[in-house]
């Protein structure tokens, strides 16, 4: 198939470089008209309702829309722009309209439920059977069983979802962007490391240029001496979107909260933690506090002294009569070093970028058979990312796997694993993961490393 939109081209890996940010959009709607026709030729069959063409019919459906969507959401939060934030509001709708034409199919939930209600004799082995649980329970879940009247509330309550969600995070992003603190006296620094200051001094502006991304935020918080700079960073840190601005999260927040809950209730169940956790170990949020109290009971005396410790510790060294969230980890630090002669700073040369990523697959190799090659021929969505072929010890395909381990401004904060393409096994043929590990670790300057 050869188009004018990339994406809705046959591709092994993403093509990055190719892809304009125009084409996102027009190849989400066409794919999923795609996914609807293939949904369509599972409900219109003649044939009774089978697990082969029914549910593998349905797991199998919607590939490359799952594919196109993967790409442009895990762009979104490792990569974004205005551009690209703007057709995640308006696609998302979208999105969640089609998620609930699926699920809220009569005639797809009547065959799934046929194959479901057979279950104990055809024989399924052990992946069918969880597939078939699944499949089932995304639809009961879901709102299959609701009157019609209620699955349009559903409806209405998913696409207001899924756009407050997506502004959350774009707000976080922006506020975080938009902050700095610049301090021009090199004396109100002390504290802080040597290799640390230098990778945030601004030669332009000749002054240190500190931010909201955790590499900056956390050695400051732990070694910077000035407590008042370490309050400033901490409450703008923890008042990200909370300025009764243009970007504040207050009503968002709030209105997440009413939805998923009106959402929940609608499903027949009492909250929406209680909807979460059906599907999770702890099952009930009864069962999370009771956890959580047990636990309360038993560390609670100890955290009680080690604060008191720290409490004391701060009082004789700097004659600070009241610890706040800006003093923690700083005279935390100091206490450590005092106790256990340990200081992070000294560990790093240790744990240096190249020595972990050494490590880790070194580990892997040894416990799992897999062996990391990077290759510098597979297309990137930016500059920083890392490829590596993964294989096993008999030299057998077993995934591909992006690396992305430093901050940038459209990036947000933390880590997380994601996919560019699902694994999945149809007519014999074996396709194989892409991988991404996402990061926000220090870069590397040139007199250190990361």
């Amino acid at each position: 198939m050869s188009t004018q939109n990339i994406l809705l081209d046959e591709f092994e890996y993403a093509p990055f470089s190719k892809i304009n940010t125009e084409d996102y959009q027009p190849a989400i709607l066409k794919a999923v008209e795609m996914a609807k026709n293939e949904i369509e030729e599972i409900v219109s069959s003649k044939k009774d309702a089978n697990f082969e063409n029914t549910i593998e019919a349905l797991e199998f459906s919607g590939q490359k829309l799952d594919r196109i969507t993967s790409i442009f959401f895990n762009i979104n939060s490792a990569e974004t722009n205005e551009k690209i934030q703007k057709i995640a509001q308006e696609i998302s709708p979208v999105l969640s309209e089609f998620k609930n034409d699926v699920i809220l199919n009569k005639g797809l939930f009547k065959r799934v439920k046929e194959v479901y209600e057979q279950k104990d004799s055809l024989e399924l082995n052990k992946e069918q059977q969880t597939l078939l649980d699944q499949k089932y329970k995304a639809f009961t879940r879901n709102g299959a069983n609701l009157s019609e009247a209620d699955q349009s509330k559903l409806r209405e309550l998913d696409k207001k979802l899924s756009k407050l969600k997506l502004q959350f995070g774009e707000n976080v992003l922006a506020e975080s962007n938009k902050y700095e603190l610049e301090v021009t006296d090199e004396s109100r620094l002390k504290g802080l490391p040597e290799s640390f200051k230098d990778s945030v001094k601004s030669k332009d502006r000749n002054s240190w240029i500190f931010t909201l991304e955790y590499p900056c935020y956390i050695p400051f918080m732990k070694y910077a001496e000035d407590r008042e700079l370490r309050k400033e960073l901490a409450l703008a840190f923890g008042s990200r979107a909370f300025h009764n601005d243009e970007l504040d999260n207050q009503e968002n927040v709030l209105q997440i909260t009413k939805l998923r809950y009106e959402r929940a209730k609608l499903l027949g169940f009492a909250s929406h933690a209680h909807f979460v956790l059906e599907e999770r170990m702890a099952e009930t949020p009864e069962k999370v506090e009771a956890f959580l109290q047990e636990m309360l009971e038993k560390a609670k005396p100890a955290a009680q002294r080690e604060f008191k410790e720290l409490e004391n510790f701060a009082k004789d060294l700097d004659g600070i009569d009241q610890l706040q969230k800006w003093d923690s980890a700083y005279y935390g630090e100091k206490l450590k070093q005092k106790l256990f002669d340990l200081d992070d700073e000294k560990l790093k040369p240790y744990f240096q970028l190249e020595n972990v990523i050494d490590g880790v697959f070194t580990v892997s190799q040894k416990l799992y058979g897999l062996h990391f090659e990077e290759v510098h021929d597979i297309e990137k969505y930016h500059q920083d990312v890392r490829t590596y072929n993964v294989t096993d010890e008999f030299g057998g395909k077993i995934a591909l796997l992006y690396a992305d381990f430093h901050p940038r401004p459209g990036k947000r904060d933390g880590a997380w694993m994601t996919i560019y393409k699902q694994q999945s096994i149809e007519n014999g043929q074996n396709e194989r993961p892409h991988i991404s590990i996402v990061c926000n670790f220090t870069k590397p300057t040139a007199s250190e490393p990361s």
